[in-house]
């Protein structure tokens, strides 16, 4: 696929295998808005985006406004079923079609002129067709997003009109997902509680690196670990057995699992036990018998799916990016069908920590903001990423995997950006 980038542009495009070295990268990845506008063309308009979950609009004409990028994106379903990716758009002079967050219709309706589209995007018609030679059609209709695909009801888009699959694109992260799912005693989850918005003066990049950076959370989130008597933090230290593994394609994951292994304790990935969530418990273990244990002992992952799907056990995070210093963070509460008991906390654990009044988003936007005004400086240019380089390893699956606190994820995420920054085909 060809870039739309001006020949101008592309004659001045950065070097980036100069900027983006194994061990560390160029501050100017964050802050230059040429850069920024190559991003939007070569990785959001090109890759797979994460736009939505199928359970966001469960019945036949409904809707939900989402975004990819700048692109200002109507999910629906169709009579049939499908569901589709609509930009907001009127083909007639460009005004928007759709201005609530969501609801249910067979149609929309531009305010501007009155021409009206089906929710598949093929147009119904407009007024006084005079105008047009008396046609009852014209060859128009709402944009959209090429390529739609899912899995296990996420909704992913890519603008691309081909290339790499959607299962080529998830690889080994296709798995975290199905470990998520597995938590369900339906084996779904659903996005069903509502989206907060956090809008953060910060490169999107930013955010997308420390999803997976073990390094800052005893230091970010030090404070509320300690008034709460968190278990967390330890999680994240150098005697912890847990890994940073590199999945491929930009994706990595904290992989806290050998951590929860050693204590053998049912719900402690959730900060609570057992007799907490008893029916819960009772349920998974009558659907899976034995395999049940490690199911409730392992527990969800945590894991970032490039470029802006973050899966933070019990929430998922969503980075829109918005202009080379400012990007909005949606998030919301996951919740597993079939299993009321548990979704009550995490609800109630997602407003603690990513509400208005939450605690660890706020640490965390603070350091993304920090950042942004750091990497605007003139000295020194580069940031480091070489954290346990000398100690990874590859695991059984072919996977490079670092400690717990190591830059692996990092170092993952760079070099699949300076791939898709530097394809040309």
């Amino acid at each position: 696929m060809t870039s739309t980038i001006s020949g101008a542009a592309s004659a001045a495009r950065p070097d980036y295998a100069s900027l983006i070295q194994p061990d560390r990268v160029h501050g100017s990845l964050y802050t230059d808005p040429a850069i920024f506008a190559e991003e939007l063309e070569r990785i959001w308009y090109r890759t797979w985006a994460f736009v939505g979950h199928e359970s966001e609009v469960p019945e036949p004409g409904d809707y939900v406004r989402k975004t990819i990028a700048r692109q200002d994106i109507i999910m629906t379903r169709g009579k049939d079923g499908q569901v589709h990716l609509l930009l907001n758009r009127c083909a007639h002079r460009g005004n928007l079609v759709c201005e609530d967050a969501r609801g249910n219709s067979g149609s929309f309706r531009c305010p501007y002129h009155g021409w009206t589209y089906r929710n598949t995007g093929e147009l119904l018609g407009y007024p006084y067709n005079k105008g047009y030679g008396g046609k009852n059609k014209l060859d128009l209709a709402l944009g959209k997003v090429p390529r739609v695909d899912s899995y296990r009801g996420f909704v992913f888009g890519s603008f691309a009109e081909d290339g790499p699959t959607l299962t080529e694109h998830l690889g080994a992260a296709a798995g975290e997902i199905d470990r998520l799912c597995r938590l369900s005693p339906e084996g779904e989850i659903e996005l069903s509680a509502g989206w907060l918005r956090h809008r953060t003066r910060a490169n999107w990049k930013l955010l997308a690196e420390n999803e997976t950076d073990g390094y800052h959370p005893q230091f970010v989130h030090g404070s509320i670990f300690s008034v709460t008597g968190s278990t967390i933090g330890p999680l994240y230290s150098d005697n912890s057995t847990a890994v940073t593994r590199d999945l491929g394609n930009g994706h990595s994951e904290n992989d806290l699992r050998p951590e929860f292994r050693k204590f053998g304790e049912p719900m402690r990935w959730f900060g609570t036990t057992e007799d907490r969530v008893p029916e819960y418990v009772k349920t998974m273990r009558e659907l899976h018998g034995d395999a049940a244990e490690d199911i409730l002992v392992e527990g969800s992952p945590h894991v970032m799916i490039f470029p802006n799907l973050f899966i933070a056990e019990i929430q998922i995070f969503v980075i829109q990016p918005i202009a080379v210093n400012e990007c909005v963070q949606h998030s919301t509460a996951i919740q597993f069908k079939g299993a009321p008991e548990l979704n009550r906390r995490m609800v109630s654990q997602t407003i603690g920590s990513v509400g208005p009044a939450g605690m660890l988003l706020a640490d965390d936007t603070e350091m993304y903001e920090r950042n942004q005004r750091g990497v605007e400086m003139l000295r020194p240019e580069w940031l480091d990423i070489r954290r346990g380089m000398m100690r990874e390893s590859v695991d059984e699956r072919g996977l490079t995997i670092g400690g717990a606190t190591d830059e692996t994820g990092m170092r993952g995420f760079w070099s699949h950006y300076r791939s898709l920054m530097e394809d040309d085909t």
